[in-house]
């Protein structure tokens, strides 16, 4: 599990960066994949540039959920860090203003889902959640198994214990809504498992909830 230091009062010089992020959890196992960490996390040199500029602007919803400051001083120190120039900045743009300014509809989107009130969940899981949304909704070059498959990756890494499982469970979710042609093909063809019957239009209700899509790891998002 990582987590993410308190950033309670924040000026514009002092956002937390994804450097502040540290283990809690105990002794890692040994990775079992190649281009992974002994954590499970995707090695940095076996990310492609949307890949990190996911993770760029996660790390800028987190500041601007947990330190309220404007969205134009968090692009402007992000795009500072190192590492940027690695990241697809055109992605970036478009994920964190996107989600920025429609942050009261994807919020409308993902409510409805929840088993508990927005505010009680992370600000790591709700921004990821945010990315998820919006790259469904607004980014279709990118399969949506793609899509899903990133974010609970990104939530692996960055997020609580079960955290990738509630995020998994909640763009699993708003999937047949937002790519309701693609998830269609899929199921047609075998690619995509359907949400049982039982729990099919359900509230979720545990970080625990098994994951109802069977995905590929892709090369590239």
């Amino acid at each position: 599990m990582s987590t993410i230091a308190s950033t309670s009062a924040m000026g514009a010089d002092n956002f937390p960066d994804m450097s502040q992020v540290k283990e809690v959890a105990g002794t890692p196992a040994k990775a079992s994949r190649t281009g992974v960490t002994s954590t499970g996390a995707r090695k940095a040199a076996s990310k492609s540039n949307r890949t990190r500029a996911r993770e760029f602007a996660l790390q800028a919803l987190y500041q601007h959920m947990v330190g309220k400051n404007e969205a134009k001083a968090i692009d402007h120190f992000t795009r500072d860090l190192a590492g940027f120039h690695k990241a697809d900045a055109a992605h970036y743009n478009a994920l964190l203003h996107g989600c920025i300014d429609g942050a009261e509809a994807l919020d409308a989107m993902i409510l409805p889902l929840l088993d508990r009130k927005m505010a009680e969940i992370s600000p790591i899981e709700h921004s990821v959640m945010w990315l998820g949304a919006y790259e469904f909704q607004h980014c279709l070059d990118v399969p949506w198994r793609v899509v899903l498959n990133e974010y609970i990756e990104l939530a692996k890494e960055f997020g609580g214990t079960d955290g990738h499982k509630y995020v998994n469970a909640v763009l699993n979710g708003l999937a047949p809504t937002l790519r309701a042609q693609e998830v269609a093909a899929d199921k047609g063809n075998g690619k995509a498992k359907p949400r049982p019957a039982s729990t099919a239009n359900k509230t979720i209700t545990s970080t625990s909830v098994t994951p109802t899509v069977t995905y590929a790891k892709p090369s590239e998002g």
